[in-house]
């Protein structure tokens, strides 16, 4: 297989964060180098403190691919954290997330791109919204009540905030407020701060190895700290607006 070379500054940069996901990382790669073509590309991966042969998978990986620039926490730092280190070293203006266990297709990739340029600078996120998804009955329950708690305080029109799959400009995104669990929240802070949200449909893929890190505590008892927390934070930022137009 040829890969296309990552000289000279890339279009864009695709982000994944990654924990023990040693046996995904090879077709995920393969895979998100057919949706881009000739587009220049890097890919940032985050390794944010794996204990299996993920570092070593990368290391291998990336001596194969000049596009592929591998960033390591020594210990486990959470997703949000895994994501703004992988944003931070980004090189391209547009960023693309995809989660490390390839469940979302990198065959969409292109569209959130192109939605993204298309929508101008007003837009500020493309967010994916999973369809079909393959998960059990329980996990289905848990993140339907989830989601339909987070839209109903927080009104932000979407009813998939946990799709990994996102595309925004590099600056958007380093300029909202960072906390433990962002990730869970960029359509309701990115509408906080005045931008636009568009969302894209994609396809939910059954994972090929290893296994979730989610359960019932961490979606959904976790998650209602942080939902006040956001809460919060966009009361503070509309009166902050409004203090400023008065």
């Amino acid at each position: 297989m040829t890969y296309p070379s990552s000289e000279g500054a890339p279009v864009v940069s695709i982000v994944i964060p990654v924990n023990d996901e040693a046996g995904n990382l090879a077709p995920l790669l393969a895979e998100i180098s057919v949706a881009l073509g000739t587009t220049p590309f890097e890919v940032v991966c985050v390794d944010d403190g794996s204990i299996d042969a993920t570092p070593a998978e990368l290391r291998s990986l990336a001596a194969e691919r000049a596009w592929l620039r591998p960033i390591s926490h020594a210990v486990s730092c959470g997703q949000s954290a895994a994501m703004r280190s992988g944003v931070s070293h980004a090189r391209a203006a547009v960023v693309v997330t995809l989660d490390g266990d390839g469940q979302s297709d990198p065959a969409f990739i292109p569209q959130f791109i192109s939605k993204l340029t298309a929508g101008g600078p007003n837009l500020g996120l493309v967010a994916g919204q999973r369809v079909a998804r393959k998960i059990d009955l329980s996990k289905k329950l848990q993140s339907h009540i989830a989601n339909s708690v987070r839209s109903l305080i927080l009104r932000d029109g979407t009813r998939d905030t946990g799709c990994g799959m996102k595309a925004f400009r590099r600056d958007v995104f380093l300029a909202l407020p960072y906390f433990d669990g962002l990730h869970r929240f960029l359509p309701a802070l990115t509408l906080a701060e005045g931008y636009e949200v568009a969302f894209v449909e994609v396809v939910d893929r059954p994972r090929r190895f290893g296994k979730s890190h989610y359960g019932m505590w961490n979606r959904l008892g976790v998650g209602i700290f942080d939902l006040a927390g956001v809460w919060w934070l966009i009361r503070r930022r509309r009166a902050q607006v409004r203090d400023i137009h008065e």
